[in-house]
């Protein structure tokens, strides 16, 4: 079961937040202000932080710069009434993971924690697991039932990051600049070359296929 700290200072959201992820699976721990959740933080494990940023004692931005420069990584998802865009900067470079606007839709807010503890595994683990397939970031394999296969580097980072977000369109520009680097030589067409030997070599597997968009990029999509 995922622990989750609500920091909100308005009791009636805070309690109705609560409700909601304990309605869903979830261990809800909450404050009244950031304060009130670095205790808790330091008396439990913490899954993921559901925070406002309008608070008194200490808002979300503080609260969130304290815990990254506290080097805690756990997911942080701010709640917030505004819209401008340099709110949202000043909450990014604070260290937060994603932002929900108020009022609250709850499928989307649910749909966003699932989202940012399932990110949270990967990095934690450095594997992904998608029915049969293992990846293991560490040893660059990837292991169906009994067959287990080193993929050289680029190719392993390739399908790793597909992997990690699985149905989001990745463009050849940004595929370029995170695998092979902004001071790199190649050109799209290397991403192209290293998509075709990774559908080669995973046609077989039923879990997921890569699809090109059109006119876009590159997407993973999980058939399981």
């Amino acid at each position: 079961m995922f622990h989750i700290l609500i920091a909100e200072d308005d009791k009636n959201a805070r309690e109705l937040l609560k409700a909601i992820l304990k309605a869903n699976g979830y261990l809800p721990f909450t404050a009244a202000n950031g304060m009130e959740a670095l205790e808790i933080i330091d008396k439990n494990h913490i899954d993921l932080i559901l925070t406002d940023i309008m608070m008194p004692v200490m808002d979300g931005y503080e609260l969130t710069q304290r815990l990254r420069d506290n080097n805690y990584e756990m997911p942080i998802l701010m709640i917030t009434a505004r819209q401008m865009p340099e709110d949202k900067h000043r909450g990014f470079i604070a260290g937060t993971d994603d932002y929900i606007t108020k009022p609250i839709d709850e499928e989307e807010m649910l749909l966003r924690i699932k989202a940012l503890l399932r990110r949270a595994k990967i990095v934690y683990d450095h594997q992904i697991s998608i029915g049969e397939v293992l990846l293991d970031y560490d040893s660059l394999t990837v292991t169906r039932e009994k067959d287990s296969v080193a993929l050289p580097p680029r190719e392993f980072y390739l399908i790793y990051k597909l992997l990690s977000y699985p149905g989001k369109i990745f463009t050849r520009v940004q595929l370029m600049d995170e695998i092979w680097g902004m001071e790199s030589e190649s050109t799209d067409n290397t991403v192209d070359v290293h998509i075709h030997r990774l559908r080669k070599r995973f046609k077989d597997y039923p879990e997921f296929t890569i699809e090109t968009v059109r006119g876009l990029g590159y997407r993973v999509v999980k058939n399981i």
